[in-house]
């Protein structure tokens, strides 16, 4: 029986330590500032927002080459492996249009997933295929996983200020400043690959008030697997939440990590998100 590996791109959040103890490859995404490119996997969180604080302008960002992606499945192929590559939002990033394209040129067995996620909600499918292939879990069996964590995830994304958003181009100008002078806070659902507006209101309090009827919602689901949250430059925000889904539940693991450079060049400092899967 061949065996399974599994790789995804840098977008995907991963705690320190678990893609090296499960095998998990990593093409990282590159983000370029004032001038200078960088690996998304070179900045630590911290560096990279102070950094981004200092740049001359917004930070850019770029999907790893395809021939990265094709001499890392060759490698990882040659032994008669089977790979399974599972990326982030084609909405948010073209790198699973670079992966595709990669598969159909190398010598290996590749399947392309689009998560529909990124983060830490793009971690959840990537750590269940990676535990399932370790424990010599047919491609068939990690795929049809994969979907299952995919179909049963949640992600919610706060912005505080719109201003990468505005210089990204993503949203107009007007909306940004009016926003601005308002104060305003946003929180999106990423459902279906699109990111939907939840709510929007005027300082913490928005941000309070939704997560408070979200903890309600999350108390009524059943079987949750796992809650995971990340922060840019917003770790109080962060640890409050956590502390409130801990109530919930007392002994499960959440864990708070630092978004990557190239989700952080979009949605801002103190931008949070909240993400969870059940079974």
């Amino acid at each position: 029986m061949s065996k399974v590996k599994i790789v995804t791109d840098s977008s995907c959040n991963l705690e320190p330590g678990l893609a090296e103890k499960l095998n998990i490859e990593l093409v990282s995404l590159a983000v370029m500032i004032d001038g200078v490119i960088y690996k998304d996997s070179e900045l630590s969180g911290s560096q990279f927002m102070t950094m981004m604080y200092d740049a001359a302008a917004l930070p850019k960002t770029s999907q790893p080459p395809i021939g990265e992606f094709v001499e890392l499945y060759d490698q990882l192929g040659a032994d008669g492996s089977q790979i399974i590559s599972i990326h982030m939002n084609e909405i948010l990033s073209g790198t699973v249009h670079a992966a595709h394209q990669a598969a159909q040129i190398s010598k290996s067995d590749v399947t392309v997933i689009d998560s529909k996620f990124t983060d830490q909600g793009l971690g959840f499918q990537v750590l269940a295929a990676a535990e399932l292939a370790q424990a010599g879990g047919t491609k068939e069996e990690v795929i049809a996983k994969v979907n299952q964590v995919k179909d049963n995830s949640l992600l919610y994304i706060g912005v505080a200020s719109l201003d990468n958003l505005v210089k990204g181009g993503r949203i107009s100008r007007a909306t940004g400043v009016l926003s601005n002078i308002f104060n305003i806070r946003v929180v999106m659902q990423l459902l279906d690959g699109e990111l939907v507006t939840l709510t929007k209101g005027r300082g913490m309090k928005a941000f309070t008030k939704w997560f408070e009827e979200t903890k309600n919602e999350i108390a009524k689901m059943g079987n949750v697997k796992k809650i995971a949250i990340t922060h840019a430059d917003g770790i109080e925000t962060a640890i409050k939440f956590k502390e409130g889904l801990q109530e919930l539940f007392p002994t499960m693991h959440i864990p708070i990590l630092d978004a990557s450079s190239t989700i952080a060049t979009h949605t801002g400092k103190g931008a949070f998100a909240v993400m969870l899967y059940t079974e």
